[in-house]
């Protein structure tokens, strides 16, 4: 029975609160018009901030394997950065050295790279060469998705065979099948045994599927030169994300130790974790999703504050139908409920009016921006009732103010 009662009061209040924001449809949908914006801008900024984060976590778990890079070159030399590319000081032995000798490293490949032209048939394409191990698809995470990988064995015998990425297959191949077929890296044929799977745009923008992999003893003595000795990197993976900065330590003595660099001397090497480059963004990146949605509050604040003056016009208005409700009894917390109700109203509707508007406007920026947008759950749920916040709190004064008029000076009130 008392649940019933209450029922019927609720709706009662509604029903009067839907009634009395009626009476000014106009003036009433402005001030909604507030919250929407407010509501819409928060969602859009949550939804564009998730799809930036989840780029960046893509990004960053298609880095490696607990990626440890060690590059060619002095990371400064006279105050100069010094380049990886024609550097003498890194060697396959350094690889295995590393692989033997620091127990928090499971695997690594040495890397031999340069730009180059390919040509099939009649067509060619300038692209990168990456001379690797076997090693190197297990610690960069690369599938194959066509063919197989070339083997220890082929590396070993310096065999002409070369896995390519999606944008060189499309390239040089179009609908053809790929693997089977000879490519022509300068002037040496190379076999292709794989297709490797698409992995799109870097967190830098470039295109992440267009290079080739093959051995890098093959890069070292058909495209490098005979006798060519030396790797531009050896990539390492550790066996634990905890164990990165205790490999980087203890790669860099072993490669100190190998290359006779004293005391004084800097390294002739540089070693980098790309994962630390991606986690800063990704924390920078919510940082800033932070900032806006505080940005996009204030709108939320001036809603709130359209809300409360047209309340604060609405009890002005209507000041004698308020000073007759309570001269035949109605008690001040009826009103207040009255006019609290009209305030929750209007925040209600711009809050649902905003959540729609958040979503749509996030859908039309993911496909103009080609981002797969993901609106949180949680920020729809919350959204509403954030909205009703924000009309109890700038809702609450005008009720305030209805409920306490004199009855007699109110129903003079002209």
């Amino acid at each position: 029975m008392a649940l019933n009662v209450r029922f019927h009061v609720l709706a009662t209040l509604l029903s009067e609160a839907v009634r009395g924001l009626s009476r000014n449809k106009l003036r009433s949908g402005l001030a909604a018009l507030g919250i929407t914006i407010g509501i819409a801008a928060v969602v859009c900024v949550v939804a564009i901030g998730r799809a930036g984060s989840d780029r960046l976590e893509e990004q960053l778990s298609n880095l490696g394997d607990n990626l440890v890079w060690v590059e060619a070159g002095s990371r400064n030399v006279n105050g100069v950065r010094s380049g990886t590319h024609g550097m003498n000081n890194l060697s396959v032995e350094d690889a295995q050295a590393i692989l033997h000798e620091v127990p928090q490293i499971k695997s690594v490949s040495p890397q031999v790279d340069s730009r180059v032209s390919v040509v099939y048939g009649n067509r060619s394409w300038n692209t990168t060469y990456r001379g690797v191990s076997p090693d190197y698809l297990q610690i960069k995470r690369w599938q194959v998705a066509e063919g197989v990988p070339f083997t220890d064995e082929q590396v070993q015998q310096s065999a002409n065979v070369c896995l390519i990425g999606q944008t060189v297959r499309d390239q040089l191949f179009g609908p053809q099948k790929a693997v089977g077929q000879d490519i022509r890296i300068h002037n040496q044929l190379f076999q292709v045994v794989g297709v490797l799977g698409a992995k799109g745009q870097s967190a830098s923008g470039s295109d992440q599927d267009d290079f080739i992999l093959l051995p890098y003893s093959a890069a070292q003595k058909k495209l490098r030169g005979k006798g060519y000795y030396w790797v531009d990197d050896i990539l390492c993976s550790a066996v634990s994300a905890q164990e990165v900065s205790e490999a980087v330590d203890e790669i860099s003595r072993l490669l100190r130790q190998r290359h006779q660099i004293r005391a004084d001397q800097d390294d002739d090497f540089n070693i980098r974790r790309p994962e630390e480059l991606i986690k800063a963004q990704l924390e920078t990146k919510r940082n800033t999703a932070l900032f806006l949605i505080g940005i996009a509050s204030i709108s939320l604040l001036v809603g709130g504050i359209g809300i409360m003056n047209v309340m604060l016009v609405s009890v002005t208005q209507r000041t004698r139908e308020i000073g007759l409700r309570l001269a035949v009894g109605a008690t001040e917390w009826a009103v207040q409920m009255q006019f609290l109700g009209e305030a929750i109203m209007l925040s209600l509707f711009g809050g649902i009016a905003g959540v729609f508007v958040g979503v749509a406007s996030s859908i039309i920026y993911g496909r103009v921006m080609d981002w797969p947008m993901s609106i949180p759950t949680q920020a729809l749920i919350i959204a509403p009732f954030f909205s009703i916040a924000v009309g109890v709190f700038f809702g609450l004064y005008p009720a305030f103010r209805a409920a306490r008029l004199d009855p007699i000076v109110a129903l003079r009130y002209e």
